[in-house]
């Protein structure tokens, strides 16, 4: 049982004013929603400042927080709007700010430092460095990575109060395959950004798993294999409570206010009532919406039974089975109670569709009949997905604030009223004429419990007690008083107007100064560029070395001895030795922390070790002070600076404005890695502006997707014996139902990485790059063999020494792509 002062918040999500109202009637402590801009569910209903006011009234009346989602990546041009954005939000309102965007983040320190600030997963915070480095932004949470385990959550979460900081972790809804904040599948696809809101979902759609061995597809559970199955914690939020996470939070800005009814109410009452969750509540969260459920990562699980392999939408729950079809419709004796209005699937051996129950009365058989307009047949099961009789009723009103009162009308002195509401948080009174005899007819105690309890229009309602339901409201009444129902109005109405005030009062009277963003450092610019390669192997960083690149960037996984990995192959080879001197380490996107397994305090249950507690290669060993160092994460990116390397920032951080770009200056940076999402404008614009160098990959690989669950499974049950795995032996790729083709590479400790089949080739553009002020262009010659690498390093040198000599652009190559440079994301 969880104790009432170690009892974490409920964090619901409100889509709209609906799905807010729907969160606050469940039981939810505080409710996070987007406005119109820069937040990561633009296709959500959302809020405007106006109704964001309104809402904001409506939850702080209940005792509801608000927190509002800037989570997403800023763009050079947006950087003051969304201050100022915040700065309306924060004086509307807003109880604090998720914020992904790290330039964001530290102009919000700065110019709105009375506003509390959370980190949202987006910014991807997964180990003791990410903590310690967000902890200088002066937040006062984090949200987790939804990969980690208990016995991870349980350290960061330890560490984070060190800090003043308190974790929030995803309790329940959809999981992402790919780590939050690193997905560039939907954006390299069709230009919507999952990093600004407009994610296409390419990870529910169907692929086959091929590999260099295979004839066709390899054989697999199903075809979604990036589909992940939802996330749900009703069994363990007392583990989670023990392992320290203030915060529980529900998934779900898009979806219906009777899911966030349905499940806010299911985890409510777990929560509250210190025991199991039912059979019945279980089913609840199922019917509310399911694709199968799991604790994935939470509990060490990254298998395939996470995973949604044969459907990546809502499964619901079953209901029964077609006996028979007649007259176009199919009947069932349900297992469950059917509704009219309800809607059931059904799954036939052509796939499933969707009908709806117009009368669920059964007939003498037991059977309810269904119109369908589709071929079922015998057997078929029936699932619903939607229950007409958990739709939520709205009403603006509810759930009302509950008062006690007491109101004394003694005759010679002025008219009383007190309003109190539950256990005395909030108290008012109010007086109003003085009390005289009745001339004619006496008021009643009745009349004054009548009169004083017409609250329809506000947000208020008496509390009832006693058997008979009576309102909460002790009346003094002397005998023989006179008094019109209209001064009892008045008095009310005061007392309620008074009593709203006073509790809207710390949100009412807030200020703001003036949001001005501080003035960048002088720009650096470069009259020079740097070709460098990125390389896997001992080969790749000869053949770049020999073609005369600047530099060698050599990840450091694949530097790790039996590690390297040619064409996304790992080679058995064991080639450490073969690196050319001078190489610069790459610390990686993710990186957990070496952890022993963790007892949990309140059941002694033992939650698995980290998987990089189970290896002798600390990559840190390699990151020493003066030594240049590449970093794909703020948190790598923090530690090594502190550890006295130079260190250039990896674009998955991502930098995509001036304020980041300060930010990192600040930090002492010696470049910063663009993100791909930029398109040439905003690049020129950024280094019209940078104080510190920057660099663009122009050719080879693009990563999409980072994953926790090696996309390898599908093929079946492994060992996990991930750095001796034969099946990164070979080279895999994902194949959509176009046909288009996503290269798999898989590292030593099981994450995959899918990359874009259609190679990056921006080296027509070097003229302009060069002009811009670029100070380093990269090859990324990862999915290359040693000639390919060698030829694609030279035909991007001899491009740069074009656009220096004659300033002359080389021609693009064919089946290439330019990515975002001319179409940037939406």
């Amino acid at each position: 049982m969880i104790a009432s002062h170690n009892r974490p918040e409920l964090l619901a999500p409100a889509g709209d004013m609906v799905c807010l109202r729907a969160a606050v009637a469940a039981g939810a402590d505080a409710v996070y929603l987007g406005l119109d801009e820069f937040n990561a569910r633009r296709n959500a209903g959302n809020f405007t400042l106006e109704n964001f006011a309104q809402a904001c009234d409506y939850a702080h009346l209940r005792g509801t927080s608000v927190y509002v989602t800037l989570n997403v990546e800023i763009l050079p041009s947006e950087i003051d709007r969304a201050l100022q954005l915040a700065r309306s939000a924060y004086l509307a309102g807003a109880d604090a700010f998720i914020v992904q965007d790290v330039g964001l983040a530290a102009e919000l320190r700065r110019a709105l430092p009375q506003a509390a600030l959370h980190i949202s997963t987006q910014m991807n915070i997964h180990n003791a460095a990410g903590i310690a480095a967000v902890a200088q932004f002066g937040a006062k949470r984090v949200t987790l990575a939804r990969e980690l385990s208990l016995t991870e959550i349980a350290d960061l979460s330890s560490l984070a109060a060190e800090f003043g900081m308190e974790v929030e972790c995803f309790a329940h809804g959809a999981l992402c395959v790919c780590y939050s904040g690193q997905c560039l599948m939907s954006s390299m696809i069709g230009g919507r950004s999952a990093n600004r809101g407009l994610c296409a979902q390419a990870c529910r759609l169907p692929y086959e798993l091929h590999s260099d061995a295979s004839q066709g597809a390899l054989k697999a559970p199903g075809e979604h294999l990036l589909s992940p199955r939802d996330l749900c914690t009703i069994d363990i939020v007392d583990e989670l409570a023990a392992a320290g996470v203030a915060s529980l939070k529900i998934e779900g800005r898009m979806k219906s206010p009777e899911y966030v009814h349905e499940v806010v109410s299911v985890y409510r009452e777990v929560l509250d009532g210190g025991v199991p969750a039912t059979d019945g509540q279980h089913a609840r969260l199922a019917e509310a919406f399911s694709r199968g459920f799991t604790t994935a990562y939470l509990e060490g699980e990254r298998g395939n039974d996470i995973m949604s392999y044969g459907r990546p939408n809502n499964r619901g729950v079953f209901v029964g089975r077609v006996a028979r079809v007649v007259d176009g419709a199919a009947a069932i004796v349900p297992e469950k109670e059917l509704h009219a209005g309800d809607v059931v699937e059904f799954w036939t051996n052509r796939g499933h569709f969707a009908a709806t129950v117009i009368g669920a009365d059964a007939n003498d058989q037991g059977e309810v009949l269904i119109p369908v307009d589709r071929k079922t047949g015998k057997g078929d099961r029936v699932f619903r997905v939607r229950n007409a009789a958990a739709a939520f009723e709205d009403d603006a009103f509810q759930p009302r604030v509950p008062l006690t009162g007491t109101v004394v009308l003694k005759i010679g002195e002025r008219a009383y009223l007190r309003l109190e509401t539950r256990e005395g948080a909030w108290s008012v009174e109010v007086h109003g004429d003085t009390v005289e005899a009745a001339r004619t007819r006496s008021i009643t105690e009745a009349d004054v419990r009548d009169h004083v309890d017409r609250l329809g229009q506000t947000p208020f309602a008496f509390d009832r007690v006693g058997d008979d339901g009576a309102i909460a409201l002790h009346i003094e009444l002397d005998d023989g008083v006179g008094m019109g129902f209209s001064q009892l109005h008045h008095l009310r109405a005061d007392a309620i107007d008074l009593l709203e005030r006073e509790m809207l009062s710390a949100y009412r009277g807030r200020t703001a100064d003036k949001v001005v963003r501080r003035a960048a450092s002088a720009a650096v610019g470069s009259a020079s560029m740097d070709v460098v390669a990125w390389a896997t192997n001992p080969g790749n960083a000869r053949a770049v070395r020999r073609a005369r690149v600047d530099a060698v960037y050599v990840p450091l996984l694949n530097f790790r001895r039996g590690q390297s990995q040619l064409a996304g192959v790992r080679n058995d080879e064991a080639e450490q030795a073969g690196y050319p001197k001078q190489c610069i380490m790459a610390l990686p996107a993710v990186d957990h922390d070496p952890l022993p397994a963790y007892v949990s305090p309140l059941s002694d249950k033992a939650f698995p070790a980290t998987r990089e507690y189970g290896l002798s290669f600390d990559m840190w060993d390699y990151v020493r002070e003066g030594k240049r160092v590449y970093a794909d994460s703020l948190a790598g990116t923090v530690r090594a600076l502190e550890l006295g390397a130079q260190v250039e920032v990896g674009p998955h951080v991502p930098v995509t404005n001036e304020a980041a770009l300060q930010f990192m200056a600040e930090l002492g940076v010696s470049r910063v890695w663009l993100s791909p999402e930029l398109t040439l404008g905003q690049i020129a614009d950024l280094a019209q502006v940078s104080p510190v160098p920057l660099g663009l990959v122009v050719a080879g690989a693009q990563e999409l997707m980072i994953t926790e669950h090696c996309l390898l499974m599908s093929q079946g049950p492994c060992a996990e014996t991930c750095e001796s795995c034969p099946r990164r032996g070979t080279a895999h790729k994902l194949v959509d139902r176009k046909g288009f083709e996503f290269p798999v590479v898989t590292d030593l400790v099981g994450r995959s990485h899918l990359y874009n089949g259609i190679e990056l080739d921006a080296v027509p553009v070097m003229c302009d790059l060069l002009d811009i002020g670029i100070s380093a262009v990269m090859v990324d010659t990862t999915l290359m063999d040693k000639k390919a690498a060698s030829d694609a390093v030279g035909r991007v040198l001899k491009a740069r020494d074009l656009a220096v000599s004659e300033h002359r652009a080389a021609g693009k190559r064919p089946n290439t792509t330019t990515g975002h440079l001319f179409r940037g994301v939406s």
